[in-house]
């Protein structure tokens, strides 16, 4: 049974999905157990930014637990997308409400939203890549108030650059951040929007996930960062084998910020 820990509904702007219709095709799907992780993008530089009204959102979730307790779990997550300037911000929303699950993606940087292309703008795909990386690295030498790491190469979906570099010349940067989050005992997601954007590997790499094993990293959750029903668990069964085929043996499900280790 499969477990997935990256899903958004009507309470993210990107999304018009609703809660129960992601339930119901989870439940179809025969899935174990979800987590909805509703976006939280604050001070942003265009008129996006995502917040949320998070006792509704606890209170439709909570809803949804009770009547589908007999069908399959429901966790109470959050996305969080991360930016220097705003880390004492998302620590004060983690404490305050009583997650399961919470995602640390890092989706803009100095306000610049990496999907709207600013960013790039004046930067080579090299110095983006590694910018991109040390930015992510300083984050989480402070910021300490999460579970995994949200699509750790997110920075390859964007910038129109055609390609895709390879990671190694970002070896140094990159392990640096997976040996942060194993120290902090946190984690890493494996996120299959990677076929959605068609890009060329899996996000984060095969590189980067046998790097994160090698560093003896075991946290680590899937993901399908669907947007919609059609979406969920989305090529899960290749996901799970190709884990267990690089030497994993367990995926995570988490309950009030614990891990849960699941044998594969």
């Amino acid at each position: 049974m499969f477990y997935d820990y990256h899903m958004h509904s009507n309470f993210s702007n990107d999304s018009k999905a609703d809660m129960e219709d992601m339930i119901k095709r989870s439940i179809d799907l025969g899935l174990k157990e979800i987590c909805f992780t509703d976006h939280v993008d604050y001070d942003l530089d265009s008129d996006d930014s995502f917040g949320i009204d998070y006792n509704k959102y606890f209170d439709k979730i909570q809803s949804l637990q009770n009547k589908y307790k007999d069908n399959i779990s429901i966790k109470k997550g959050i996305e969080i997308g991360l930016q220097k300037q705003i880390i004492d911000k998302c620590n004060n929303d983690i404490n305050k409400y009583p997650f399961d699950f919470v995602i640390c993606s890092q989706h803009a940087i100095n306000r610049s939203e990496l999907y709207f292309g600013n960013f790039f703008l004046d930067k080579t795909q090299h110095e983006a890549y590694e910018y991109y990386y040390k930015e992510l690295y300083d984050i989480i030498k402070v910021y300490k108030n999460y579970s995994v790491l949200g699509h750790l190469d997110l920075v390859k979906r964007y910038g129109n650059y055609g390609k895709v570099l390879d990671d190694k010349p970002f070896d140094d940067i990159i392990e640096a951040i997976l040996k942060q989050a194993i120290y902090d005992g946190k984690g890493i997601e494996v996120n299959t929007s990677c076929y959605r954007y068609n890009l060329p590997d899996l996000t984060p790499s095969r590189h980067i996930l046998n790097m994160y094993k090698d560093l003896g990293g075991e946290i680590i959750t899937t993901g399908s960062d669907s947007h919609n029903p059609a979406q969920i668990a989305y090529n899960f069964d290749y996901i799970y084998s190709y884990l267990q085929s690089i030497g994993f043996k367990y995926v995570c499900s988490f309950d009030k910020m614990n891990p849960q280790f699941i044998k594969i």
